[in-house]
């Protein structure tokens, strides 16, 4: 969950590390700190509380010099916000400096076990660490590298971490380490940097090292030496990312979540380019993926978050259009308690970064237990895309805000074109989709009437619900989970059968409900739950296809295949969501504890 760089080169290294921060800052924003080495000139180690602005006014002024440093931004797990508990952590000679994105599960063995004695500044488990690495250092006569090993090697099983350490006795040199944690190592001719995500140094460079599970890694100015997990040292040849370090930047808007929002009519032709030629045929699919699972006799769909919600509504193409029952489950209760499986499932793992650690959890009891899966994720060359048997990419570009947007609708696209490819979905698919991006405009065009929906419905409001039946419940829940997370108002989505049993007792005088009505065979049903809650003093905004519309519905969507649309029906949420936070006074991109990569379990 933390964001993590590593510089080391001919420049100064302290505007690379902060810039580097503030691309990372999805990732954790309780605290942030830099150490940087100046060699024989002396080091520094600046650490703060909150925001990577809030770091980056503490070291002006300070006189900062140095050619290699390492900084991180962090997302509270063992130990409270504070500065005690920023990164990074040094030994308690002050020889040593690390940071660290991961859990270490069995820190409090090894604290008890090794540093009785030694005084301890924080309550993180990354302190334990580099104060081992000290205590191997010294007692031990190892080297750096010998030592950081040793310490790794004294990890329980669970643990998951990517460690970058320095030591001020090599000034130049970082060692870098992961297992179940994103980290890459960028090459240059200025530069060698190791970063949790490429994102962050692409001003430094656009080739990178992946970094296995288990390895460990010796960088420095010149060159990178890489390890395996038993200290044979190996080679990699470095990837080439084509991204412009441009599209990282929110350019004229004001967050990143709306210029995300207003990108998702360009992904959507993006993605109907990629995966259909000139002549409408399937294309960039590999075969294998299309033979495995014609193959199988279920899909098991394993995703969490907004992730798992584009599996709600992939669910009915995999269903609809190849004949074969689809499972949606949530990945964190998958790994530990795997429900009675089919004879010959296949899986299908979604995820925005690749990375997710429940999700990687579930692949590796799918590996070995030798069944097919599929990645499909907006960051390839990750984790999940490595690992799966297959890999197809959402080209969604970066993904910046916490709230999912953009890498939602190209989940669903992504899936309802694997499904046409598989099956037969009876469309023009192609065509179907060239629709849905430009009515993805239209909607994205009349934000104003999304402002003045979220002000007049939520403003001074503490809960509000979405409902709809069938495909409009599963956009029903991703939509209260936009509203959730960023505006903090309690947001329930769920099927609107479900109101009579139970949830109906909530609904007080003015209580907002958002009724999503865009599949014609429920439509009435859905228009006799509305009508209940405002009986009962709801406040009743309903965002209805224009052929199910009636007067006095808030927001009329227009009309494309009923099977698709979720992807417009997500819009006005993903809008509601944005302006109600911005009326609340909030930081729309970086809602409170949160962060956008969940790398940890």
């Amino acid at each position: 969950m933390c964001g993590i760089v590593g510089y080391t080169g001919v420049n100064q290294v302290l505007p690379n590390l902060l810039k580097g921060l503030e691309k990372l800052e999805y990732r954790g924003y309780d605290s942030a700190g830099v150490y940087v080495s100046n060699g024989a000139a002396g080091d520094y180690l600046v650490r703060e509380q909150g925001r990577v602005a809030k770091l980056e006014a503490a070291t002006k002024d300070k006189g900062i010099a140095g050619t290699a440093g390492i900084a991180h931004t962090r997302w509270a797990t063992h130990g409270g916000v504070s500065v005690e508990n920023a990164h990074p952590h040094m030994s308690e000679d002050g020889r040593f400096y690390l940071v660290h994105n991961g859990v270490i599960e069995n820190y409090d063995e090894l604290r008890e076990k090794y540093l009785q004695g030694v005084k301890l500044h924080s309550q993180t488990d990354t302190e334990i660490a580099v104060q081992l690495i000290d205590k191997f250092s010294k007692e031990n006569n190892l080297s750096t590298f010998d030592a950081f090993r040793q310490m790794i090697s004294l990890l329980d099983e669970n643990s998951a971490y990517g460690f970058l350490l320095m030591d001020r006795e090599t000034p130049d040199l970082m060692y870098t380490a992961k297992k179940k944690s994103p980290l890459l190592i960028g090459v240059s001719k200025e530069a060698n940097v190791v970063t949790s995500d490429a994102a962050a140094m692409l001003d430094v460079t656009h080739d990178f090292i992946e970094l296995m599970d288990g390895e460990i890694a010796i960088v420095d100015k010149q060159k990178v030496t890489l390890f395996n997990a038993e200290g044979q040292e190996i080679t990699r040849e470095p990837f080439h990312i084509d991204i412009d370090a441009s599209e990282t930047d929110k350019g004229v808007y004001p967050y990143y979540m709306l210029k995300e929002v207003d990108e998702q009519a360009v992904v959507a032709r993006t993605l109907s380019q990629y995966y259909f030629d000139d002549d409408n045929r399937i294309q960039n699919i590999d075969p294998a993926i299309v033979t495995a699972i014609q193959a199988a006799d279920r899909i098991y769909i394993v995703a969490a978050g907004t992730s798992y919600h584009a599996g709600l509504v992939g669910k009915r193409y995999f269903e609809q259009w190849t004949g074969k029952p689809t499972e949606v489950h949530i990945a964190s209760e998958f790994a530990y308690d795997q429900p009675l499986l089919s004879e010959k499932p296949f899986f299908i793992f979604l995820s925005q970064s690749g990375e997710t650690a429940d999700s990687r959890e579930v692949l590796d009891n799918v590996i070995k237990q030798g069944y097919h899966s599929l990645t499909i994720a907006n960051v390839m060359n990750s984790t999940l895309t490595r690992e799966a048997d297959f890999a197809l990419p959402l080209l969604a570009g970066p993904e910046i805000a916490v709230a999912s947007t953009k890498a939602y609708t190209a989940q669903i696209i992504v899936e309802a074109i694997l499904a046409h490819a598989v099956g037969e979905s009876g469309l023009d698919l192609k065509h179907e989709l060239a629709k849905v991006a430009v009515e993805m405009q239209v909607i994205i065009d009349q934000k104003d009437d999304f402002k003045a929906i979220a002000e007049s419905a939520l403003r001074h409001r503490r809960s509000a619900f979405y409902i709809g039946r069938g495909l409009d419940a599963a956009v029903a829940v991703e939509a209260a989970l936009k509203l959730k997370e960023i505006s903090y108002v309690q947001t329930e989505g769920f099927a609107a059968g479900e109101l009579k049993h139970g949830t109906i007792s909530l609904i007080e005088e003015g209580t907002p409900v958002f009724a999503l009505l865009t599949q014609a065979k429920t439509a009435g049903l859905v228009r006799g739950e509305i009508a209940q809650v405002a009986a009962r003093g709801a406040n009743a905004v309903v965002i209805a296809s224009k052929a199910l519309a009636k007067p006095g519905d808030a927001y009329v969507l227009p009309d494309v295949n009923e099977l698709l649309m979720p992807l417009l029906a997500v819009i006005p949420a993903q809008l509601i969501a944005y302006y109600a936070s911005l009326d609340r006074g909030l930081d729309v991109d970086r809602p409170r504890n949160l962060a956008k990569s969940v790398t940890v379990q």
